[in-house]
C-alpha cells in the first residue's frame, strides 16, 4: 500500500536523505522516496503489514531525525493529518547542511512566522555588521582593543546566536557532525586565537548564504509548483437542472458538469452540448487553441477560452488526465538517476572524510614538527568550514526535478529520473507507423469487388464483423457501412453466435449461420482463402463469406504534418538511426518511410517480431547509445517495455502503452522528442556543471588551507556561496534555458 507523508516545513536537504535511508532499512516497506522539493515522502508498505503500525514507526524517524516538522499523511483510505505545530527545534542531521532551518509549514500562521523569522534574521545580519564597523573604528582610529574586542564579541553572538543555540542542542543529541556544530566550533576557535574580523565576518557571511539558499530553493519550489498548478478545484455539477458546486472528487462517471468560459475542465468527458476554443497548453504544453465540439472528448486541466460546454464525465478524477498527471511527475523521484545515486553516497563519506583531516590538520603538524598551534588549528578550522556536501546534496536532485517539471510543462512526462538521464544517451529512435507517423484517423478510400458482388454486400458484412472492435480501421469501416445501409446498428447480437479476433490478422466470427472473415492477408492465408490486391500504399482489409471471396476495403492513413523536420532536428540532436517497425505491407512502410525520410524500416511485422527486431536494434547498437521507442497502441506495449527508453502517446494511446511506457506525449507528436532529448542533455549539463562547480571550488580551498592560503572568507564561499550558486544554476532547467 502507498502512504504519502507531506512534511511541512523540511528545510533540510542532508536531512530528507538521511530520513529515506531510515525509510528504506524498514522491514515493513518494499520501497521509500523522499522528494525534497515538495516536501513529499512515498513509503510502499508491504501485504500483510499493520498499516497503522507502520505510519507510526515512520513518524518515529521522521520526529527523531528532523523534530518539529508537521507531518500530514495521506493514502488509499487514510486521511490523518496532524495537529502539531512546529516545535521550532533545530536540524539534527548527522551530517553538516548549511539548509537546515526552522521553517513551520504552508498553514497561514506558519507563513506569518517564517516572515517573521527571515525579518529577524535580517535584522541581526545588519546589526551585527554595524557592530562589527564599529569595532574596526575602536580598533583602528581610536586604537582601543578591549573595547573593539567586545564589539566583536558582541556582533558575533547577535551574527550567530541561532547557529549557536542549535549546536548546543544538537551536542546533548549526541549530533557532532551537524554544520552548526561545525560552524561553532570554526568560529569560537577563530576567537580562541585571536582572529575576531574573521569570526564575525564568517558568521555573518554564513547567516547571509544561508539566508539566500533559502530562498532561492524557495524560489525553485514556487516555480515547480506552479508548473504543476492544473488540478481544478471545483467542479460544476448539473443537479435537476440546477449547478452546484462540488469537489472534483465526488462527481461519479455518467454525471453531467457544465464549463464556463476560463474555467479548467475538472474532470476527462465527452462534450454533449456547446462548441468552444480550450486552452491545452498546461496538459499539452501547445499554446494554439483547440477546437473541440458535441461528441468529442475533452481533457481535464484543459481551460476553456469560448463559449459555455456541457460534458458527460467519463472518468473519476482518481484516473483522470490531470490526476495521472501529477501522479506521474510526483513519483517521478522515486526512480533516481545514477548522478544522483552517487551525490548520495558521496554525502555519507565526504564530511566524516574532511572532519578527520581537519583534526589531522590542526594536530599533527605541532605533534610531529613542533610548529605553533594556533597556524595550524586556524588551517583546520578553514578545513571544517569546507566540510559540507550542501551545493551537491541540494542541487543535484532540484536539478533533475526541475527537468521533469520542464518537461511536463511541454507535455512530456517523464516517469523518472532515471529516465530523463537515459533520454540524454538515446542515439536510436524506433517508431511505430499508425497513430505514431501517421494520423491513426482512417478513412474509406476504395474499395475493390470480385465479380457479381455489390458495395451494399461487401459492407453489410464487414461492418457486422467489426462492428465489436475498437481498432481505428474497424470504426472507420462501421462508420462508412452504416452510411450505405442507411442505418445506425449494423449488428442483431441475437443472431451472433461466434466471435474471435486474432491479434495481427482480424476478426472472424458466426453470424446468422455465415461464416464471415475480415481481416488483412494473413487471415485470408490463414483460412486458404484465395484473396487479390492492388498495388498501392492503401491498408487492405479483406473480406471473405462462407469461403467466397468478397474482395478488398482499402484505406487510407495520413502522415501527421511535419514528420520530416522532426526526423531533421533527431539528426541535427545527435540520433544517428531512425527505424519505423509496421505490421503493414512493404509498399506502405516504403512510402511512409520515403515521405519521412527515416534510415529503414520493417513491414509486415507481428507484435512478436517487433519485440524480436527491437532485441537485435539493441544488440546492433553495441551499447554505444539507448534506443528508444516510440508508440501508441496495445500491440506496442511489450516492445515500449523492451526498450532502454519506452515513449508512449498519452492523448490516444491505449492504457497498456501508457503503463508500460518510461515517457508519455501528451499531445501523440513525436515532435516532441527533439524536446525531450535537449531537456535531458541540458539537465544533465547543468548537474555535472555543479559538481565541477561544487568540488572544483572546495578542493582548491582544502588545498590551499594546506598551505596558509586560504582564510575563512574563502571557506564560507566554498560552503554557502557555492551553494547558492548551484540552486541559482540549477533554476536555469526551469527558466527553459534548454533551448
Amino acid at each position: 500500500m502507498k502512504v504519502e507523508f507531506v512534511l511541512g516545513g523540511l528545510n533540510c536537504a542532508h536531512c530528507a536523505g538521511i530520513i529515506e535511508e531510515k525509510v528504506k532499512k524498514m522491514e515493513g516497506v518494499d520501497s521509500a522516496s523522499l522528494n525534497f522539493v515538495n516536501k513529499k515522502l512515498i513509503a510502499n508498505i508491504k501485504e500483510n503489514e499493520n498499516v497503522t503500525e507502520q505510519i507510526g514507526y515512520i513518524r518515529n524517524i521522521i520526529d527523531t531525525t528532523e523534530p518539529g516538522l508537521k507531518i500530514e499523511v495521506l493514502g488509499q483510505g487514510i486521511e490523518n493529518n496532524s495537529d502539531r505545530e512546529s516545535k521550532s527545534e533545530s536540524c539534527s542531521c548527522s551530517s553538516s547542511c548549511s539548509s537546515c532551518s526552522t521553517e513551520a509549514d504552508k498553514s497561514n500562521s506558519s507563513i506569518f512566522r517564517v516572515e517573521n523569522e527571515e525579518k529577524l534574521k535580517i535584522i541581526s545580519i545588519a546589526v551585527a555588521i554595524i557592530l562589527s564597523l564599529s569595532a574596526y573604528v575602536f580598533k583602528s582610529v581610536l586604537e582601543n582593543e578591549i573595547v573593539a574586542n567586545a564589539l566583536f564579541v558582541v556582533a558575533y553572538l547577535v551574527a550567530g546566536y541561532e547557529v549557536l543555540g542549535d549546536a548546543i542542542r544538537n551536542i546533548f543529541k549526541g549530533k557532532l557532525m551537524d554544520e552548526n556544530f561545525l560552524m561553532s566550533v570554526a568560529t569560537i576557535g577563530a576567537l580562541i586565537i585571536g582572529e575576531y574580523p574573521e569570526a564575525v565576518g564568517v558568521m555573518v557571511f554564513y547567516s547571509i548564504g544561508e539566508l539566500l539558499e533559502s530562498q532561492a530553493v524557495s524560489k525553485s519550489r514556487k516555480d515547480i509548483e506552479s508548473l504543476m498548478n492544473i488540478k481544478p478545484d471545483v467542479a460544476n455539477l448539473l443537479v435537476d437542472g440546477e449547478i452546484v458546486q462540488v469537489s472534483p472528487e465526488s462527481v461519479n462517471i455518467g454525471d453531467i458538469i457544465v464549463v464556463r468560459v476560463g474555467e479548467k475542465v475538472p474532470l476527462d468527458g465527452k462534450v454533449i452540448k456547446g462548441n468552444s476554443m480550450f486552452d491545452t497548453s498546461a496538459i499539452t504544453g501547445e499554446s494554439v487553441l483547440k477546437s473541440i465540439k458535441i461528441g468529442e472528448r475533452v481533457l481535464s486541466g484543459v481551460i476553456n477560452k469560448k463559449s459555455v460546454v456541457t460534458v458527460e464525465v467519463e472518468k473519476l478524477m482518481k484516473d483522470s488526465t490531470v490526476s495521472r498527471i501529477l501522479d506521474m511527475v510526483e513519483n517521478a523521484t522515486s526512480k533516481k538517476s545514477k548522478t544522483e545515486n552517487f551525490i548520495s553516497v558521496f554525502a555519507k563519506y565526504y564530511t566524516p572524510i574532511v572532519v578527520s583531516l581537519a583534526l589531522l590538520l590542526a594536530i599533527a603538524p605541532t605533534l610531529i614538527l613542533g610548529e605553533p598551534f594556533s597556524k595550524w588549528a586556524y588551517r583546520g578550522l578553514v578545513f571544517l568550514v569546507v566540510s559540507c556536501p550542501c551545493a551537491l546534496v541540494l542541487s543535484i536532485p532540484l536539478t533533475y526535478f526541475s527537468g521533469i517539471g520542464i518537461s511536463s510543462k511541454n507535455g512530456i512526462l517523464v516517469k523518472g529520473s532515471n529516465y530523463l538521464e537515459a533520454l540524454r544517451k538515446v542515439n536510436t529512435v524506433v517508431l511505430d507507423k499508425t497513430g505514431t507517423i501517421t494520423k491513426g484517423t482512417f478513412e474509406v478510400s476504395n474499395v475493390v469487388l470480385s465479380d457479381g458482388v455489390t458495395e451494399r454486400e461487401i459492407f453489410e458484412y464487414a461492418g457486422i464483423a467489426e462492428s465489436r472492435s475498437t481498432h481505428p480501421i474497424a470504426i472507420s469501416i462501421v462508420k462508412y457501412a452504416s452510411g450505405i445501409l442507411e442505418i445506425d446498428e449494423i449488428v442483431d447480437e441475437k443472431n451472433m453466435t461466434e466471435y474471435e479476433e486474432i491479434s495481427s490478422h482480424g476478426v472472424k466470427m458466426v453470424y446468422e449461420g455465415k461464416k464471415i472473415l475480415v481481416g488483412n492477408y494473413r487471415l485470408m492465408q490463414k483460412f486458404g482463402i484465395s484473396y487479390s490486391e492492388s498495388e498501392n500504399s492503401s491498408t487492405k482489409v479483406h473480406v471473405a463469406v462462407d469461403g467466397l471471396y468478397l474482395g478488398c476495403i482499402e484505406i487510407s492513413d495520413e502522415i501527421k504534418a511535419g514528420i520530416a523536420e522532426t526526423i531533421d532536428k533527431l539528426k541535427n540532436i545527435g540520433i544517428e538511426r531512425v527505424v519505423m517497425l509496421t505490421g503493414d505491407t512493404g509498399l506502405v512502410a516504403k512510402e511512409v518511410s520515403d515521405i519521412a525520410g527515416l534510415d529503414e524500416y520493417h513491414a509486415n511485422l507481428l507484435p512478436v517480431d517487433k519485440v524480436n527486431l527491437l532485441e537485435q536494434i539493441i544488440e546492433s547498437n553495441g551499447g554505444k547509445g539507448n534506443v528508444a521507442f516510440i508508440g501508441d497502441g496495445i500491440n506496442d506495449a511489450p516492445v515500449i517495455a523492451r526498450s532502454d527508453v519506452g515513449i508512449s502517446m498519452g492523448g490516444m494511446g491505449s492504457d497498456a502503452a501508457i503503463e508500460a511506457s518510461d515517457v508519455v506525449f501528451m499531445t501523440d507528436e513525436i515532435s516532441k522528442m527533439p524536446i525531450a532529448i535537449r531537456i535531458a542533455k541540458f539537465t544533465s549539463k547543468i548537474s555535472w556543471q555543479n559538481i565541477f562547480l561544487a568540488m572544483g571550488i572546495k578542493i582548491i580551498v582544502l588545498i590551499l588551507s594546506v598551505f596558509g592560503l586560504a582564510n575563512m572568507w574563502l571557506a564560507i564561499f566554498a560552503d554557502v556561496g557555492v551553494a547558492v550558486l548551484a540552486v541559482l544554476n540549477s533554476l536555469r532547467v526551469l527558466n527553459g534555458d534548454y533551448r
